[in-house]
């Protein structure tokens, strides 16, 4: 995943506005939970197979495809603010679940890391 074009069309985005005064991380992280709150209650209530089909039902998928959008811009400009390398921090942390969920013992089971059988698990880092 590469967010770089992204991560530039947001800064400049906001630069033309003057927003950096309102794009704290702190204001950037409720927008972003915002988002998240909007994108939720289009599912709230949805029966798991209407979930499934929701971004391709006409009475949602526009919502959803925006939603999505809004949580994606967020997160990319909260990122970008804080300093962080996002797509250098989502290859860590792929990297990191592959080793707390080995194949072996995850597949078809939504058991957690720490819950699955020693045998085949390795220790993660500290850091994940």
């Amino acid at each position: 995943m590469d967010v770089d074009g992204a991560t530039q069309a947001l800064r400049q985005f906001a630069d033309e506005r003057d927003w950096q005064p309102f794009h704290s991380p702190k204001n950037l992280v409720m927008a972003l939970s915002g988002e998240v709150g909007e994108l939720t209650e289009i599912f709230q209530w949805m029966t798991e197979a209407d979930s499934h089909t929701a971004a391709s039902a006409p009475q949602t998928a526009k919502a959803v495809r925006d939603e999505l959008a809004d949580v994606t811009l967020y997160l990319i400009r909260l990122a970008d603010v804080l300093g962080v390398d996002l797509n250098a921090a989502i290859a860590s942390k792929l990297a990191a679940n592959a080793v707390k969920y080995p194949v072996e013992t995850s597949r078809g089971t939504s058991t957690k890391y720490d819950q699955l059988p020693q045998s085949f698990r390795k220790q993660p880092s500290a850091s994940t």
